[in-house]
């Protein structure tokens, strides 16, 4: 089914936002600013329209093509280690339980539990479901028959791109693709 931009509802037109090296800020979630913000961005010359929807915006004095692909005119540095967030921690153990593979039910779980002194930190907790962390409780994998499918990481931001290229939102406009996945290596 093809869609025609102009019958897209303008909450639905967003502008997928790239740094000033055409790069996307984010992958997961992906750096998407609302058209209004596109637009004001635009007219205070913060970005550099790089492409169009089929939508055309109207004020009683101009009309403009909706941007769909907007690029930073400033280079934002990307932050090199990660905030350790709940979040974060998912998406480097790739939103999968550690111990079984499942990907239902996600919670964290302390290597070494913090009642045996274990930190919270990225080197002492991992993805995990609710059943394999209430079957391991409080005590240490050496004393279970569980293993780790991967040991814990800091990751880099590098690493969590590269990981949130594996969940794509459910809306990627067509203007869009040549930006998300440009060093994927290319099919012969």
């Amino acid at each position: 089914m093809i869609f025609n931009d102009q019958s897209l509802s303008l909450e639905k037109c967003p502008a997928l936002v790239l740094n000033a090296d055409y790069r996307p800020l984010s992958y997961y979630p992906l750096s998407l600013w609302s058209w209004q913000d596109s637009i004001k961005s635009v007219f205070l010359d913060r970005v550099t329209i790089v492409s169009n929807y089929d939508r055309i915006i109207r004020s009683p004095s101009f009309n403009m093509r909706l941007p769909s692909v907007i690029a930073l005119k400033s280079f934002i540095k990307p932050q090199s280690n990660p905030s350790f967030t709940r979040f974060n921690v998912f998406l480097r153990d790739k939103f999968s339980c550690q111990y079984c593979g499942s990907g239902e039910d996600l919670t964290f779980d302390h290597l070494l539990p913090r009642s045996k002194g274990g930190q919270t930190n990225w080197d002492n907790v991992v993805t995990a479901c609710s059943s394999c962390n209430v079957k391991k409780g409080g005590r240490l994998l050496k004393n279970l028959d569980m293993s780790l499918n991967q040991e814990p990481y800091q990751p880099s931001t590098e690493d969590l791109h590269k990981n949130g290229k594996n969940f794509p939102p459910n809306f990627l406009h067509k203007s869009w693709m040549d930006y998300l996945y440009w060093d994927v290596e290319l099919e012969a």
